[in-house]
């Protein structure tokens, strides 16, 4: 009989939160690297150099790996023979733990968690509550799997219940395109197929914290027809030439994780979960001896990877930009930003929109005249820092807004990660706007471009408040031009057709 203490089980968790929060999986990082190095597309190049960095930097100063700490993800296996010394249920214990985590004065981690979701959606503060999954086995050790899972990877979640006759090959193909950007590769695809809808689900989450490993499965060859599929869809996924951030590449997955179960005859029940470029996860076991001690990697198992905007960048000053200025902004061009913006995301836009539909003034110190707004939740500063990390958010989910604001705001630009949906290119070139992409999964790096912040409305939302910034050198990629072109149509059809293994559909 194993005796697990209610504060070593608490303790276990918190520790492995701030653990995984700055510290990349090293199999991740060597994947990304390998990537990296073969890689020919200049802007996906540009932006794993930008996620490598930015991941050495957060493993020496211990800070969050993205701006998004995530949900707290959370699969037990509690043997059979184990004994609870506790005054708290095992949820309870998870969930102290993660509010331990998330409010470590050393290492702040952003809380992303609002409960009535489908009402008032009011941040519980804490990032808790935990998504727990548990299971009784035989043994007397308690077996944790835990992961702090992306926002914007969780929201591109696919699932479908196909025909037993259907082929998984095509179905993930033609859906993986429709996934977009918003999900940050170069990362990892789980894919659960079998089971039922809710198994299959499960078994995409399970897969997506595995170890990669498919170098390895390519180098000995396959013994089995999962294994085969794994390959199959591996050579394929990346054929589609969707490269890292969605700006055209070699390389968008760097591995695919696949889990299976029985099912019923009639059924095929197929999930994608991926996980980006903020890879959070690790498994550890408790066996009664105490807290969990985790092992920090070693700082020289990462690579020396350096990032310089090159001689082309081009700067500019955000306080004197001009829309005849913007409009001789190229197509992918690296532009280096100084001077002040403003921050919104969802919940800010949908009351600045909501204002301005009721013919309100915007609040006091919120002026979008020929300004730039930045699609960010930062995390809190933690000592001398002016803010923590505070890298970009999936712009497509501002789209609905986008008319609005560029029409009745004076808005001159926008900023965030991956791509625009047609009706905010639509609404970009009717008003000669502009949308910059910075690099998602490189938070702490962006960080280091501001130089003030202070919240300027809307204080009550936390960590979704109108910022202002005042940047410098920050660095972004023009993604949608004055004229309607946008950077993620483009390039991963020209990358497509020179991988050369999928035939490119022209739309």
């Amino acid at each position: 009989m194993t005796l697990i203490r209610q504060d070593d089980f608490i303790q276990s968790i918190a520790d492995s939160l701030q653990y995984i929060s700055y510290y990349h999986p090293l199999d991740f990082i060597q994947a990304l690297n390998t990537a990296y190095q073969k890689e020919q597309s200049p802007a996906a190049k540009d932006a794993m150099a930008q996620i490598l960095i930015n991941s050495r930097m957060c493993a020496e100063g211990h800070r969050p790996i993205c701006q998004d700490t995530g949900i707290v993800t959370v699969f037990l296996k509690i043997g059979m023979s184990v004994q609870w010394d506790s005054q708290l249920s095992v949820i309870d214990m998870v969930n102290e733990g993660v509010r331990q985590a998330y409010k470590n004065p050393d290492n702040v981690l952003r809380a992303s968690i609002l409960k009535d979701p489908a009402g008032k959606r009011i941040n519980t503060l804490d990032n808790t509550p935990a998504v727990v999954h548990m299971e009784v086995v035989l043994g007397n050790t308690v077996e944790v799997e835990i992961a702090a899972k992306g926002g914007g990877s969780e929201a591109k979640s696919k699932f479908v219940m196909l025909n037993p006759s259907d082929s998984i090959v095509d179905w993930v193909l033609k859906t993986v395109p429709t996934m977009g950007a918003g999900w940050c590769p170069p990362g990892i695809l789980g894919i659960g197929i079998g089971g039922t809808a809710e198994k299959a689900m499960l078994l995409a989450k399970q897969a997506c914290m595995e170890s990669i490993d498919i170098q390895e499965l390519i180098a000995r060859g396959p013994h089995n027809a999962l294994e085969e599929l794994r390959l199959e869809l591996y050579d394929k996924v990346n054929a589609l030439g969707i490269g890292a951030q969605g700006l055209g590449g070699l390389t968008t997955v760097l591995d695919i994780k696949v889990k299976d179960y029985p099912t019923h005859a009639a059924n095929k029940p197929v999930a994608i979960i991926p996980n980006c470029a903020a890879t959070r996860h690790t498994h550890f076991v408790l066996d009664g001896s105490g807290p969990v001690e985790f092992t920090p990697p070693r700082l020289e198992d990462w690579p020396k990877v350096t990032w310089e905007a090159g001689a082309a960048a081009r700067r500019v000053n955000l306080d004197t930009v001009t829309r005849e200025e913007v409009a001789t902004w190229k197509l992918g061009e690296t532009l280096l930003l100084s001077g002040t913006l403003l921050t919104g995301r969802d919940a800010a836009h949908k009351r600045l929109v909501d204002m301005i539909e009721r013919g309100e003034s915007l609040p006091e110190n919120v002026d979008f005249t020929d300004k730039f707004i930045y699609y960010v939740g930062p995390v809190d500063p933690v000592r001398d820092e002016v803010v923590g990390p505070a890298g970009p958010t999936t712009a497509t989910r501002m789209d609905k807004f986008t008319e609005t604001m560029l029409a009745k705001t004076g808005l001159l630009g926008m900023i965030g990660k991956s791509e625009r949906g047609q009706s905010a290119i639509d609404s970009i070139k009717k008003h000669q706007a502009v949308y910059l992409m910075a690099v998602g999964g490189a938070a702490y790096l962006v960080s280091k471009a501001i130089r003030q912040s202070r919240v300027v409305a809307f204080a009550d939302l936390g960590m979704e408040a109108i910022h202002e910034f005042v940047v410098e050198d920050m660095p972004v990629t023009v993604a949608v031009d004055t004229q309607g072109v946008s950077i993620h149509q483009i390039a991963p059809r020209i990358w497509q057709g020179k991988i050369g293994k999928i035939p490119v559909v022209v739309v």
